[in-house]
């Protein structure tokens, strides 16, 4: 109907003030540590190319059979809405040729990612992370440098009650070993037409069924961790040595498998268990065959994703979100409207200097707009009309205890400091 109230999709979590304040904060703090270590911002577009997906993510994963956003645009091309970050980056490089100079490439992004999933709390159809992705050298060293980023975010967040856990899914030697061994014995067991299929296409992907009876009848199955070449092994090693240097503290998980088929060796996961049944609160691993595939250098990589929307519910957990205020430094108010270009001039200026300044709006009686600007938090104020323009005096008044002090406007700045 033509007046019909329109209400959000389902499944999208909005974050509105002053909520929203807290959610900002959150994104802050998860990617403060990967600035500090160097990355570099990119901004990447919400939708691509589907094949980039079904190429790099993997066809035998839910996220690709059965959770993303496509469609056919004007142009008749079948385009994606992402549902993750790594492929639209390693796009991205190989495109604009970032792996041709200094390596490693090292990036941070940010912003809404897309599935098609049942909408509980902390799963949602829209949701936000933060990630970071090093591409093009393969050093045990990065693996756990990348890992300590991530976890110092969560540790910014003030949360506890978290958990790492770490595997190596290995090289390409490791997983064809232990695939042959794998498929035998999935083959011994009675799974239903769309298991099996799923598991011929990648086998691993079994390990991550959470049915209960397939996770039952996968207790038995043989671990890749006990599969693992020379090399694989050294290096997943090193890994945990530098982890353990760097005071970082983890748990094996010999049956992690993650999400995504383009995971190798390094892969790991934050848990969190204050979340009920959404308790992964981020995540990521190396890639090494990722950038070949999709038409690029034969060059490795590892990243990380990080849920906002649920290191925010963590920190809500556990109560270590501080409190989030919007409290302006000044709120300006005139007296008539001769004093309003006077205001929001002084206003602009104060602002280039640095200064937070809400102006009163709207012709409100003085009795009013005062009231405004106790509500609004400020916590100094200024009144002006025609004798303050006049004499180029203001009288600043503290909002908390209604000290005042008559200063030039000129000087109302270093007055505020």
């Amino acid at each position: 109907m033509k007046n019909e109230k329109i209400q959000a999709p389902k499944g999208v979590r909005e974050y509105l003030p002053p909520e929203s304040r807290g959610f900002e904060w959150v994104r802050n703090q998860l990617i403060a540590p990967a600035k500090l270590a160097g990355s570099q911002l990119m901004e990447l577009p919400v939708f691509e190319d589907t094949s980039l997906f079904n190429r790099g993510v993997g066809e035998s994963t839910d996220v690709v059979s059965k959770e993303m956003y496509t469609f056919e645009d004007r142009g008749g091309r079948s385009i994606t809405l992402r549902p993750e970050g790594t492929a639209g980056v390693m796009r991205a490089v190989i495109e604009s040729n970032l792996d041709r100079g200094q390596l490693p490439v090292k990036v941070w992004y940010s912003g809404q990612f897309f599935r098609a999933e049942r909408p509980q709390a902390g799963r949602y159809r829209q949701f936000y992370q933060v990630g970071i992705e090093a591409i093009g050298v393969d050093d045990p060293a990065l693996d756990a440098e990348v890992i300590a980023i991530a976890d110092r975010g969560f540790k910014n967040l003030g949360l506890k009650n978290y958990r790492l856990e770490i595997t190596s899914l290995g090289d390409n030697e490791s997983r064809a070993a232990h695939r042959v061994d794998l498929l035998n014995y999935i083959k011994s067991l009675s799974l239903d037409e769309a298991t099996t299929a799923r598991a011929a296409l990648n086998p691993l992907r079994l390990f991550d069924d959470k049915r209960a009876e397939v996770v039952e009848v996968m207790s038995k199955a043989p671990l890749l961790l006990d599969y693992l070449s020379d090399y694989s092994r050294n290096h997943f090693a090193k890994v945990q040595e530098y982890l353990n240097a760097l005071g970082v503290a983890f748990v094996i998980n010999p049956r992690m498998v993650r999400g995504l088929d383009y995971y190798t060796g390094t892969t790991f996961e934050f848990i969190h268990d204050g979340l009920g049944a959404q308790s992964g609160i981020g995540g990521g691993g190396r890639y090494d065959g990722l950038m070949e595939t999709l038409g690029g250098q034969p060059l490795s990589g590892i990243g990380f994703g990080l849920g906002v929307d649920r290191a925010l519910l963590a920190a809500i957990a556990e109560a270590s979100l501080p409190e989030q205020s919007f409290n302006a430094d000044l709120f300006l108010i005139a007296l008539d409207e001769s004093a309003k270009i006077s205001v929001l001039k002084l206003a602009a200026d104060l602002r280039i200097e640095g200064v937070t300044v809400e102006v009163s709006f709207g012709d409100k009686s003085l009795k009013g707009a005062v009231k405004g600007a106790d509500k609004s938090g400020a916590q100094y104020l200024v009144v002006i009309g025609s004798a303050e323009l006049e004499s180029g005096l203001v009288t600043l008044k503290r909002m908390n205890d209604g000290t005042s002090i008559s200063v030039k406007m000129s000087e109302l700045k270093g007055a505020l400091a």
